[in-house]
């Protein structure tokens, strides 16, 4: 190389190092602070180009939403029974310089700080309820009572608290033994009382039935002995005035009725009189 050209080479680079370290960029999916000495002079960077004296420190955080587990917190109920609770917290950075003092920028402690926001709160919810109360309950009616008192606490820490589920709630293995028993006997306490409702349901069907077929029968009777009666009153007229008309031949139809009820079956003994009124047509048919 030409000796001559060594010092533009060596300002160029210079230059080149100026604007490097004076300038910097923000992604769509980052937050920026620009700190001076440990002091923010710069927030609030939309993505793009910014820039910056040598002397600042440019600090970029995450802007998508982060999510983070917590297993095995254990809980006590308003029972004292011990509950072993594993949930998750979804959040993202809102307020960059907020989030920068309070937790100088670092994620986890950051979530080390929200997850004590949000046991404080779970422990106030279970604290509140039986253990029956809380295994009936809606998992997001469980945690919905709290997340709005954590939201408003993790504020100050510049962080929006967008999501807290619980994933399991299991009991302590010294008290799970005798919890499953007592609920294991207070279903069966229920499985009892509903049969026993239901017998005494069926037996009041059954008697509702038997009245009503009694009442259906009685007035079915009823019906028939009017009909019946009805109809041999009638019968009672037409043969009447059939026997005024020819009072003779009604005799001996009324006696051969009696002979045909009377006479001819087995084992039936009749004691009269040969030449009585009885057998007056059947001594008048010999002559």
């Amino acid at each position: 190389m030409n000796i001559r050209f060594l010092p533009w080479a060596i300002g160029a680079l210079a230059l080149l190092l100026v604007v490097t370290m004076s300038a910097f960029t923000v992604s769509e999916t980052q937050l920026a602070i620009r700190t001076q000495f440990g002091e923010i002079v710069g927030s609030d960077y939309a993505p793009g180009l910014h820039l910056r004296l040598p002397i600042d420190r440019v600090v970029k955080f995450e802007r998508r939403i982060v999510t983070q587990n917590y297993q095995s917190e254990t809980f006590l109920t308003s029972e004292n029974k011990g509950l072993i609770v594993d949930f998750y917290i979804k959040w993202k950075v809102q307020d960059a310089s907020n989030y920068f003092r309070a937790t100088g920028g670092s994620e986890e402690a950051a979530g080390l700080r929200l997850a004590e926001v949000v046991k404080d709160g779970i422990k106030a919810v279970v604290a509140q309820r039986t253990l029956q109360e809380i295994v009936a309950a809606e998992r997001a009616a469980f945690t919905g009572d709290m997340f709005g008192r954590a939201s408003e606490s993790v504020k100050e820490l510049g962080i929006e608290l967008i999501d807290v589920r619980v994933q399991r709630i299991d009991l302590v293995d010294e008290v799970s033994g005798s919890v499953y028993q007592r609920m294991q006997e207070s279903f069966n306490a229920l499985a009892k009382r509903l049969r026993a409702e239901g017998a005494a349901e069926a037996e009041k069907i059954r008697a509702e039935a038997d009245r009503q077929r009694t009442e259906i029968l009685s007035a079915a009777a009823r019906d028939a002995q009017r009909v019946r009666g009805g109809g041999d009153a009638q019968a009672a007229v037409i043969y009447s005035r059939a026997y005024g008309r020819n009072p003779e031949f009604a005799a001996f139809y009324r006696s051969m009725q009696a002979y045909r009820n009377s006479i001819g079956r087995e084992g039936d003994i009749m004691v009269v009189q040969p030449d009585g009124e009885f057998f007056k047509y059947l001594n008048s048919s010999r002559r």
